[in-house]
């Protein structure tokens, strides 16, 4: 690292840093004004805390590539404008010398929006998210409609109707089929609600078991059972993926491809 490195590596970072603040306090405005209904509802803790310093970074890291942009454009202008190019250039430097800071000053930028967009921001969005919903405009999905859905590999859950509040399915039915595809058995139900992770419970069900050309049929009234699905699985909000660091959001891209869900 020569001086001149570390002179270009301070004015990048540097110009970088001031744009992102001028943009954020301008942000802040904005959003008191468009919010201000919602603001005053809240305790004044909440909205700082839950809100704003969980809203900034965000906003930040969102605009992080223009901003680098608009920074190298205004120092480097500002360099060639005060004649240091010149200076630079007569002492026999190349131009792949010149770019060494610049990159490296782009690394520190692109690790910093990596590590924060991966890993940092979205278990803060978390609380932003929820107090979005809280005060501002609820976004969460509360019910849902003609659910279909793979559980297990050879087993297809579907329910007509989801209601987040009561956690409870209406008209559901659980098929399984054998490598074959051909249908062994069928439970149906005219509810089901739902306990804790995998947990469900089956109301007035009739389970028909299916048996090369015999038919069991079974009937109850209670049935406390494990399926491998939850509500988180189908009543998917818009935002959700904001919330999810980058493995989480992997993970949950792959579970949701093998149950087959479309979003």
């Amino acid at each position: 690292m020569k001086i001149l490195d570390k002179y270009i590596i301070r004015n990048f970072l540097g110009t970088y840093i001031f744009a992102i603040l001028l943009l954020l306090a301008i942000v802040v405005m904005f959003d008191v004004n468009e919010k201000l209904d919602s603001f005053l509802k809240a305790p004044l803790k909440e909205t700082i805390v839950d809100y704003f310093v969980n809203f900034l970074p965000y906003f930040a890291n969102q605009f992080s590539p223009l901003f680098t942009f608009i920074a190298v454009i205004f120092f480097t202008s500002k360099l060639a404008g005060n004649s240091e190019f010149i200076a630079m250039f007569s002492t026999g430097m190349s131009f792949r010398r010149l770019l060494r800071p610049y990159m490296l000053a782009a690394a520190v930028i692109a690790a910093a929006t990596f590590l924060l967009s991966a890993y940092v921001i979205p278990p803060a969005n978390a609380k932003r998210i929820e107090y979005t919903n809280k005060y501002v405009r609820n976004k969460s999905v509360e019910y849902g409609t003609n659910i279909m859905l793979m559980v297990a590999p050879g087993q297809i859950a579907y329910i007509s109707r989801y209601d987040a509040a009561s956690k409870t399915g209406y008209r559901f039915s659980l098929e399984r089929f054998d490598d074959q595809k051909r249908l062994r058995s069928r439970l149906t139900s005219q509810s089901i609600k739902w306990d804790t992770l995998y947990s469900w419970q089956v109301v007035d069900y009739v389970i028909r078991d299916f048996n090369d050309s015999r038919e069991e049929i079974q009937k109850g009234r209670r049935l406390d059972t494990i399926i491998p699905f939850e509500p988180r699985d189908f009543l998917i909000a818009s935002n959700d993926h904001e919330k999810m660091t980058s493995p989480e959001l992997s993970e949950y891209i792959a579970r949701q491809k093998q149950r087959g869900v479309a979003n």
